[in-house]
């Protein structure tokens, strides 16, 4: 019996080695040159910011391993770009890291008096140091100093760009607020006006059906504040007169 407990006892010890052993192996390896990160891939970002982040990302990724990468560290170096919504980091064993970006859309930008058009995504979030061409201008009495637009009138006007189909979107000048609610002049097109928030889609929807049927052509402007009846009107230089049609 004593030499049976003796044989456990050193099987315990030598069990106990080769964790401690193991242990010590994979803290060592994690660290290692063996597994240091030499090829990074950063996808889902385009634009002007797209550069200086790639740079960020991919200086902070040749500082780890692929068995022991720091997501906090790579959102803290992108944390100056708005743009950047999150990351999903993947790495290739042994020398491998992908990150993949996941961006804010610009979808319009806020002026505040004759100040400079600053690009908001769809949910108010401000987007500075992306460029803000070709996007439809919001006014707003002041833009925020912080990340996010909070003023709820400006939001909904901001929601109405983000619900229009792309190609109307592209077409878009500015959204404001008017004595029938929100609304948008277009690039050689008429006025739209929405009336509210409600139901942006389906009043985008109405309103591109008035924009391609040959009977509002001339029209200043659409009223599709009631989707499913809306409204054509000021037809003075096919009709010498102002009139309305109802394109139900």
């Amino acid at each position: 019996m004593p030499f049976l407990a003796s044989r456990r006892s050193r099987a315990v010890l030598v069990i106990a080695a080769l964790v401690v052993t193991v242990g010590a192996f994979g803290l060592w390896l994690r660290t290692s040159s063996l597994v240091r990160v030499k090829q990074v891939t950063v996808t889902g970002i385009d634009g002007p910011a797209s550069r200086p982040i790639r740079d960020a990302l991919s200086i902070a990724a040749y500082d780890m391993t692929t068995l022991a990468v720091d997501d906090g560290a790579l959102r803290d170096v992108v944390a100056t770009y708005p743009v950047v919504r999150t990351l999903r980091v993947s790495a290739d064993f042994p020398h491998r890291l992908r990150i993949v970006v996941n961006a804010y859309e610009p979808v319009a930008a806020v002026q505040s008096g004759g100040g400079s058009p600053t690009p908001v995504a769809s949910d108010g979030t401000l987007l500075r140091g992306t460029k803000a061409k070709h996007l439809a201008v919001v006014g707003i009495k002041n833009v925020p100093g912080g990340d996010r637009v909070t003023d709820a009138g400006t939001l909904r006007a901001i929601r109405l760009v983000a619900a229009a189909p792309a190609p109307m979107r592209a077409r878009l000048d500015r959204v404001f607020q008017s004595r029938r609610g929100l609304a948008a002049t277009m690039q050689d097109g008429p006025k739209l006006y929405f009336g509210g928030g409600d139901r942006p889609r389906a009043k985008w929807l109405s309103a591109a059906r008035v924009l391609a049927a040959d009977s509002s052509q001339g029209a200043t402007y659409i009223d599709v504040r009631i989707p499913g009846s809306p409204v054509a009107g000021g037809f003075q230089a096919r009709l010498g007169s102002t009139s309305t049609s109802t394109l139900g």
